[in-house]
């Protein structure tokens, strides 16, 4: 895993990619690189910073330059093996052992058709001197990021936004309307870029520059289409071995030259990831994550540490507990620098907290279980929805009545919180709505009129081209099945949106590698080839994962009820942020722009300290977003300009 930047036709090129790759120095503290050649009336420099995880001698070190072809690289290729086999088959000699060489040397054979064979996480930019063409490259499912800014004919890009913004002086002008997405889902979507002039690379496209200032794009993957087609991989009754497709995958990702560890939080995901990743290097370390006992009590968390120890131990697994109890002041805004963009999810922290304790036990690889509840239907919000169908056919004197009673209960009291109150408060919030908008008030923030009612009243034409593009993304698809609808959807914004994006920027903050087995094509595939039927089976999420699982797993870990990778969220904003929140509220740079109306916060603020409603989410949000834009209005990061 590294940090890649780089400049095409770009004014003082050199000056600027050694800017970028400085940025970008936590992502890869074992070395750096550049490399520079003449374009027409201009030049091409590729940076690089390098984390060694494979191949650790000089013959990895890139940019990687080699008869024409200049390479820089981020990521992971799996099957580095087989591809490097047919390749020698085919008459190359390779000088080291590093996958970097291997996608070098596929790129020269095979061009752009070398992309769907790829199996990994990456991120490139491959240059070709006889030509003059530059191409960037993103993996199929957007693991990696890639972000990028054209002017005047000359391309600037980075692995992170940050770098983009430190060398344009300042003159990057932040988009309100990817803020007003922000909002809506507490990250900004992948479709969108905190500033105007920058864009991220689309999952699974490439894009090439020419001399000229021709720009070219192409796609190579789409989830989309493989969703189709599992489909009718699943109306043939061809249903794919999933214990075997996930072992394999998860065996793969263990592939590194340096020592590998996994997230256990003892939840289904991480719990049958541990427990192959075992079976295939006994004795590995596990880090897991625990809460002050008054934190986890006020915020009604399950305890999960002790399902974490009950696989360490059945496992042979070496298992590191780390109390999450954090100074959340001084982490907030290093937090939201790291991100990048404003993300309201507190498991950042627990991501940036766990990877820093395993890098200074000497671990450099973690492996995640991120992904799977996006492709088998496991979060609550997948049940609950299909439930809501159900609920619709009840009475609607009935349902008002259960609204009332529900809408006055509490969802805390000052000592302790009531989970169960705020489930059933957030399923009632969606439950006789369509099924798109149903879909989406069931994981974001706020309905288009709580929206409306916080935001500066000129960003109403926003605020509905943000809820119009969800409605577009989530109807575009083939399916006929609700639960792969949902997943789909899910797999398309909420997975590279959020929790691929906070899980590469808090590891990399660490100078750590994350490797999400789950989110692997041939993973994909396969979950795509279920049946929603084999997804949700009567109130079981994750059906056909559970039964996977149980091939190595105890059932009383496969079907316990399910865990939280979050934070003790109410804990925090009534005690240690209270104090930041009357702050950002009364006198805060989006309070006094405009942006957000100083009165819907404080009707906001008052509702949750009633214990009415929980708006601790919401509010923790408006610090992150708060954080991110004063630095934004302040020119980017002081610290680099």
């Amino acid at each position: 895993m590294c940090g890649i930047a780089g400049t095409y036709r770009w004014p003082d090129g050199k000056a600027v990619t050694d800017r970028l790759t400085d940025v970008l120095a936590h992502r890869g503290p074992d070395g750096a690189g550049r490399y520079g050649h003449p374009v027409g009336d201009g030049e091409v420099q590729l940076g690089h910073r390098r984390l060694s995880i494979i191949d650790l001698t000089e013959t990895g070190a890139q940019p990687m330059v080699s008869d024409g072809l200049s390479l820089t690289y981020n990521g992971e290729l799996y099957n580095a093996p087989e591809l490097r086999a047919e390749l020698t088959g085919a008459g190359v000699r390779f000088r080291g052992t590093s996958d970097t060489e291997v996608l070098l040397e596929a790129w020269r054979r095979w061009g752009t058709d070398c992309l769907p064979r790829l199996r990994g996480m990456f991120a490139f930019a491959v240059f070709d001197e006889r030509t003059g063409e530059l191409v960037l490259v993103r993996d199929q499912l957007g693991i990696k990021p890639l972000f990028l800014l054209r002017r005047d004919g000359g391309l600037v890009f980075a692995s992170e936004l940050k770098a983009l913004a430190a060398v344009t002086g300042g003159s990057l002008e932040v988009d309100q309307a990817a803020l007003v997405a922000s909002l809506l889902y507490y990250w900004v979507p992948d479709s969108r870029c905190a500033y105007r002039e920058a864009e991220k690379l689309p999952p699974g496209s490439w894009l090439k520059v020419r001399p000229d200032g021709q720009v070219e794009r192409g796609t190579f993957w789409n989830l989309k289409d493989v969703a189709a087609e599992g489909q009718e991989r699943a109306r043939s009754g061809d249903l794919p071995d999933l214990a075997a497709i996930v072992e394999e995958s998860t065996k793969q990702h263990l592939l590194a030259d340096v020592p590998v560890a996994t997230f256990l939080s003892g939840g289904l995901d991480s719990s049958y990831l541990t427990a192959l990743a075992a079976r295939h290097r006994p004795g590995i370390s596990a880090y897991t994550i625990g809460f002050r006992a008054e934190d986890a009590k006020f915020e009604a968390m399950p305890d999960d540490l002790r399902y974490a120890r009950q696989v360490a131990q059945r496992f042979g697994v070496d298992l590191h507990e780390i109390e999450i109890a954090p100074n959340v002041l001084d982490l907030l805004p290093q937090m939201t620098h790291s991100l990048d963009e404003p993300i309201g999810d507190p498991a950042a922290i627990n991501t940036y907290l766990i990877c820093t304790a395993a890098r200074e036990a000497g671990v450099k690889v973690m492996l995640s279980g991120m992904g799977a509840d996006e492709l088998f239907a496991g979060y609550r919000k997948h049940l609950a929805n299909k439930i809501a169908l159900s609920y619709q056919r009840v009475p609607r004197p009935l349902r008002r009545g259960v609204y009332a009673a529900v809408d006055r209960l509490p969802v805390a009291t000052a000592r302790r919180g009531f989970r169960s109150v705020r489930f059933a408060k957030r399923f009632l919030s969606f439950a006789e709505l369509p099924e798109e908008t149903a879909f989406r008030r069931s994981y974001t923030m706020y309905d288009r009129g709580e929206l409306l009612a916080l935001v500066d009243p000129d960003l109403a034409g926003t605020v509905d081209d943000v809820l119009t593009e969800h409605a577009d993304v989530y109807a575009d698809n083939e399916l006929d099945d609700f639960v792969n609808r949902m997943c789909l959807g899910d797999s398309r914004m909420f997975l590279p949106g959020l929790n691929l994006t906070y899980t590469d920027r808090s590891s990399m903050a660490a100078s750590t590698e994350v490797r999400v087995p789950y989110v692997d094509v041939e993973v994909v595939k396969a979950a795509f080839a279920f049946p929603g039927a084999r997804k949700i089976a009567g109130r079981q999420g994750k059906a056909v994962l559970k039964e996977a699982a149980t091939s190595i797993l105890p059932k009383e870990i496969v079907y316990r009820p399910k865990g939280l990778f979050s934070a003790p969220l109410r804990a925090w904003m009534s005690r240690d942020l209270a104090p930041l929140v009357r702050e950002v509220i009364n006198d805060g740079e989006l309070v006094k722009s405009g942006f957000l109306r100083r009165d819907a916060l404080r009707r906001m603020v008052a509702a949750d300290a009633a214990g009415q409603q929980d708006f601790s989410k919401h509010l923790w949000h408006v610090l992150t977003l708060e954080y991110w834009y004063r630095a934004a209005v302040s020119k980017q990061s002081k610290e680099f300009v």
